[in-house]
């Protein structure tokens, strides 16, 4: 038996809020009757759940975060290098999970994944401008002149355009940047293009989320808050 408004998110339905705004609505339709109590207890597979007419399957929708250690890529697959699906825990091998984004081989920190399409359509796009911040570690120090550089937007040199972003120097080999786009390598070939080579680069934040106190190499799903968060862009 499973709650109707957690079968319903699971479904893609929406976020918690939006279910109770959707089961207010009466839109919501129990074995060929209008139900509004999400707290009723249905059995997925036997209960017929439709949403304005649609029959709803029930597919647990999930969105993991992990903390990435270098030494493995990003990528569902590859013949010749570990990849960062090897990295999750059995209880979420079956999901159907799908990397949101990339981070390099060596690149460590936050990545995202989802077995939503659209949610991660939503976060990859370049037109939502989902502001990601990396810690960087490089040779040289990172100047006024730089942080101005990034801000006018970066032409690097074989004539990528990068769009506005923000380096802020922290010191000798130390900056963070925060990008909104997911250009190839591109944390690493805007620093270059400075002439600072960075030697470590860490994802810290992406959109509303963080790290926190997630261990390398670990995985976890997001809180039913920060997928409040995430759907409203926060």
């Amino acid at each position: 038996m499973e709650r109707l408004d957690k079968f319903l998110c699971d479904s893609g339905a929406g976020t918690r809020s939006q279910v109770k705004g959707i089961l207010k609505a009466g839109r919501v339709q129990v074995d060929g009757k209008p139900e509004k109590d999400g707290s009723r207890k249905i059995q997925p597979g036997l209960s017929r759940v439709c949403l304005d007419g649609e029959l709803l399957g029930g597919k647990r929708r999930a969105v993991v975060m992990m903390n990435k250690p270098g030494g493995f890529v990003t990528a569902t697959e590859d013949r010749t290098e570990k990849t960062v699906m090897e990295l999750l825990p059995p209880e979420f091998k079956n999901l159907d999970l799908k990397p949101v984004g990339r981070l390099d081989k060596a690149t460590e920190g936050l990545l995202l994944f989802t077995n939503d399409g659209d949610l991660l359509h939503r976060l990859i796009s370049p037109k939502k401008e989902v502001p990601k911040l990396y810690y960087a570690r490089h040779e040289g120090t990172a100047t006024e002149q730089d942080a101005a550089a990034f801000a006018a937007g970066l032409t690097l040199a074989d004539g990528t355009k990068c769009r506005s972003a923000v380096l802020e120097p922290m010191g000798a080999g130390e900056s963070l940047i925060t990008v909104c786009e997911g250009k190839y390598h591109q944390v690493r070939r805007m620093m270059a293009s400075r002439g600072m080579t960075v030697t470590y680069l860490e994802r810290r934040k992406e959109g509303c989320l963080t790290l926190g106190d997630l261990p390398r190499g670990e995985t976890r799903e997001l809180t039913d808050g920060e997928m409040e968060a995430l759907e409203q862009g926060k």
